[in-house]
């Protein structure tokens, strides 16, 4: 039987018993791996969530944006403040609003910009923020940095799966919307969207603001496992660049292309960043490199490949198989 064949007649079924199966394994992960590994999994996740939403915007769009650290960074100073005051939840959804007021409000500035100039803009809004709040902390409050209360490991891995689920189900639906046609036009050409009456600014702007919802309610999931945070740790570039190396390692021309390099790099991120320190992003910038040179569409992008050769196998041993078969009739 055509292996091929049966994946493409039965994929609805094999992606629902998928997903069945990967609920099953978070849902249980925590009772049998530890306090650690469930942290390594929460971490997987959230780096699967930035890279997503980074991709929606800039993969669609071909706008380079280095903030997702500012998104990011104001979800975790969210949980700081807020953390005394409300729920949980309530938490989660003021800090995806924040990063998604900020984002509009820098958006109808910056996004008139294109290339390199967004690019550089949108990594200064990360290190200016940052150094502001440590500026606050440490002249006016007089201390550096915040402590979280203690939460239970599990109930971050469910939260932050949840969050991930709402965030690949609503960029899911954009995508297949006529918002997601007009950002593909725009990735196309923009001055041609702009013929066909496509108001590209404001198209930029509200899918810059929607990802950036995402990034900052994963900002308030994480803050409780950092325990003690600063804004150098809560707005470090790492959680710029490891989402932008993930979707390019995992290929943004599918939706799951960034969760499979998020999932990877999330994973090398937590094991191997306290043991190689020295080295850890100059390897993410040659891993990127090759990726780029060798490999353009990603991860994802092998599969069609790897397909075509499967299926030219199969071929080639059913031919075989049949002059055989004749040659011994």
């Amino acid at each position: 039987m055509d292996i091929t064949r049966l994946f493409t007649t039965h994929r609805k079924l094999l992606w629902v018993g998928f997903l069945i199966l990967l609920i099953v394994f978070v849902l249980t992960f925590p009772l049998y791996a530890g306090k650690y590994p469930t942290r390594v999994l929460t971490t997987m996740l959230m780096y699967a969530i930035l890279a997503v939403s980074w991709a929606m915007f800039s993969g669609t769009t071909g706008y380079m944006s280095l903030a997702p650290a500012a998104f990011f960074g104001i979800g975790v100073y969210s949980m700081f403040l807020l953390q005394d005051y409300l729920p949980f939840p309530v938490i989660i959804v003021i800090g995806g609003l924040i990063s998604f007021a900020l984002a509009i409000l820098l958006g109808l500035v910056t996004l008139r910009l294109k290339g390199i100039y967004f690019t550089i803009f949108s990594f200064g809004l990360v290190v200016f923020i940052g150094n502001i709040i440590n500026y606050v902390e440490a002249d006016i409050f007089g201390r550096h940095g915040w402590y979280f209360p203690l939460l239970d490991p599990a109930i971050l891995l469910y939260t932050m799966f949840g969050l991930a689920v709402v965030t690949v189900l609503a960029i899911y639906f954009i995508k297949r919307s006529r918002l997601g046609l007009a950002m593909q036009s725009i990735g196309g050409n923009e001055e041609a969207a702009e013929h066909m009456g496509i108001n590209t600014t404001r198209i930029k702007v509200l899918t810059f603001a929607i990802s950036a919802i995402f990034m900052g309610a994963a900002g308030v999931v994480t803050g409780p496992a950092f325990v003690y945070a600063n804004a150098g740790l809560a707005f470090s570039v790492t959680y710029s660049f490891i989402p932008i190396v993930a979707a390019v390692f995992g290929g943004m021309g599918q939706l799951h292309g960034p969760i499979i390099g998020a999932l990877v790099f999330g994973f090398l991120e937590k094991t191997l960043k306290a043991q190689f320190q020295t080295y850890f992003m100059l390897g993410f910038g040659i891993i990127m490199v090759l990726v780029i040179l060798f490999l353009p569409n990603g991860i994802v992008g092998l599969l069609p490949m790897l397909r075509d050769k499967l299926r030219g196998v199969i071929r080639k041993l059913r031919k075989g198989g049949e002059a055989e078969q004749h040659a011994n009739t």
